[in-house]
């Protein structure tokens, strides 16, 4: 008799996930859109999702802000289920509070930061430049 029953193939106590919430592709082709899915693991992202957990729109509008729509209702029910995140939609979790943050996020924002100091630096000393001309 098998030892390993109810075991995964792999030696592993859960089986692999069947099913993941990922972003799918919409809109044209310099104006992305995301629409928020869950589908199968092994499904091309051009098929039919499950079900649609939200959306998400990467460029800013006028007001500077990145639009975000989410049902943690669903997001939470569909985890409980066993599927898993991909890393853009963990990222994108970790920003709307309902994952902890990605380290990604944080060196991001990093980079951001020191970028902008460089340049206020280049900046400034620009200025004091001209001034004792």
């Amino acid at each position: 008799m098998n030892k390993l029953r109810g075991v995964a193939r792999c030696g592993l106590p859960f089986p692999p996930p069947t099913k993941i919430i990922r972003f799918q592709r919409q809109g044209c082709t310099n104006r992305p859109f995301y629409h928020i899915i869950v589908a199968d693991v092994k499904s091309d992202i051009h098929f039919p999702p499950i079900e649609q957990l939200g959306t998400h729109d990467p460029i800013a509008n006028e007001n500077n802000e990145k639009l975000t729509s989410l049902n943690y209702e669903r997001i939470r029910y569909w985890l409980s289920q066993g599927a898993t995140t991909s890393r853009p939609v963990q990222e994108l979790l970790g920003l709307a509070g309902f994952f902890p943050i990605h380290p990604r996020s944080y060196m991001t924002a990093w980079r951001n930061r020191k970028l902008a100091e460089e340049t206020s630096k280049i900046e400034t000393t620009g200025t004091n430049e001209q001034e004792k001309e």
